[in-house]
Formats: structure tokens, C-alpha cells, sequence
């Protein structure tokens, strides 16, 4: 094998070394969303779920009617639970009940808000407590979770109860360039049940689907992609990788000075 042959064989093995380096000895995977998508006008199926109240939610409940010296022993300012944050409003119970004024116990666990106001109502109706009374219930504690390959692995408060998929991505500062995009995991859970699904930021079918809108107490789960996870398990051959190319750099420079 002449010289020149040889230099360029250690070259060659030199350029393959610094490139496992760089990408791990891995593919790259393409970091972009909604690659498929093109211009188009994609309908909404689907409305903005409705979050399932669960035990440990913080609601806030408030009544009003034609008349207000009435309304006001149901809208107590001391007679709420408080949080940490100072934020006052009906905590359900670890048996999944409120304590509601006059009316006692409410069973509030896996009902929606609607169906929650409409109970609240009609117990004040038909104890002819009140007059067409309006009951108004938001969540005090809307919020999202979101883990794994962001910047900025955070809860997220939702004060007006609507938030999508990537804007709860968005408020965590965004994928890293290890986040697989193709298998987000949504962790959602219901009546005591967890229930799992899979979401693909690169599919433009996310923007038409019912999980594109988020509910209360949601876990988004980022995964690392491969890249990441074989970097993590060979971090002690890099230190190997980097002696081999010191020594191939070493033998090219000794070549290179040989004559004949």
C-alpha cells in the first residue's frame, strides 16, 4: 500500500470519527413542525373539551339572583378554602365533594362545569332558596404539566381555561433539538382512569384532532430521541473516540514527513 493511499485511508477514518462525535453516530431527525403541512384551511372538528373536575380541584363558585340580600349568604368571602396562594374557592374533597352554603355536600368528581352549575342550580331552585339564580364556576387551579425535552420543564397556570397542545409547548420554552417530535405523550386522567395517547407534531392531522386543545391537569411528556439516549450511554467511549483521533492525527503528521 503506497503512502498516499495510506494518508487517505486515515483521513477518511478521521472524517467518519469527528462525525460520529458531532451526531452521535446517529441519523438526524428533522426538527421541524408540520412538515406536510401545506396552504390549506384545516376545520375544527372538535369543540374545546370540557375538563373533568377531580378531587383536589380548586373551583371558584358564585351565585347571583334578583335579589342580592339572598345571593349574598351564598357567596361568603370567609367561607371558602385558601391555597397557598391566597386564592380562595371550594376545594373537592378527597371523597369528591364541595361544601357548599346552605345546601351542604355536593357531589362535584367527575362532573363537568355545566353539569356541576346545573345541580348547584336546580337544588336552589327546587328548595325555593332563589329566583332564577345564575351560577358561574371557573377552575382556580387550570393547569398543565409539561416534562421531558423542553427548555423549561414547568406547571403551567391557565387562568382562562383554553390552552392547545403548543401553546402549553410554548410556555415551556419550546423542544429542544432532542425532542422527539413524532411521539409526544399526552397523560390524561378521568374518573380515576390514566389515559395515554401519542401525538405527532410533524402530522398536520394534530391541528383537526380532539386532543389538540388541552384539559385541566394534563401531562405532556416529551421523550429524548435516539440521538440523545446512545449519546448518554456511550459518553465513555467519546473519550476513546478522541484518543483514536489523536493517535490517526499523530500518524498522518509522521506520514506526511516520511521520504523516500
Amino acid at each position: 500500500m503506497s503512502l498516499k493511499t495510506t494518508r487517505l485511508i486515515l483521513l477518511a477514518a478521521s472524517s467518519v470519527l469527528t462525525s460520529c462525535i458531532i451526531t452521535g453516530c446517529a441519523d438526524t431527525k428533522n426538527v421541524s413542525y408540520f412538515n406536510t403541512v401545506t396552504d390549506a384551511t384545516i376545520p375544527s372538528k372538535f369543540p374545546i373539551p370540557e375538563s373533568i373536575i377531580q378531587k383536589n380541584d380548586l373551583l371558584s363558585i358564585t351565585v347571583s339572583s334578583l335579589n342580592p340580600v339572598a345571593t349574598e349568604i351564598f357567596n361568603p368571602v370567609n367561607a371558602t378554602n385558601s391555597n397557598s396562594n391566597n386564592t380562595t374557592g371550594y376545594l373537592v374533597n378527597t371523597d369528591g365533594f364541595i361544601q357548599f352554603p346552605i345546601l351542604g355536600n355536593i357531589k362535584a368528581e367527575g362532573l363537568t362545569k355545566d353539569k356541576l352549575k346545573a345541580d348547584i342550580t336546580k337544588k336552589l331552585t327546587d328548595r325555593q332558596l332563589l329566583t332564577d339564580p345564575i351560577v358561574s364556576i371557573r377552575f382556580l387551579n387550570f393547569r398543565i404539566t409539561v416534562l421531558g425535552e423542553v427548555k423549561n420543564p414547568s406547571v403551567v397556570t391557565v387562568p382562562n381555561e383554553k390552552i392547545s397542545l403548543l401553546e402549553a409547548i410554548g410556555m415551556a420554552g419550546d423542544l429542544t433539538i432532542y425532542g422527539k417530535r413524532s411521539n409526544i405523550l399526552l397523560i390524561r386522567e378521568e374518573n380515576g382512569s390514566k389515559f395515554l395517547k401519542r401525538l405527532d407534531l410533524n402530522s398536520n392531522e394534530l391541528l383537526s384532532s380532539p386532543y389538540y386543545y388541552l384539559k385541566s391537569n394534563d401531562i405532556i411528556y416529551v421523550e429524548p430521541s435516539k440521538t440523545v439516549i446512545r449519546a448518554s450511554k456511550s459518553s465513555s467511549n467519546q473519550a476513546w473516540i478522541s484518543l483514536g483521533l489523536g493517535s490517526i492525527s499523530l500518524l498522518i503528521i509522521i506520514l506526511d514527513r516520511i521520504k523516500f
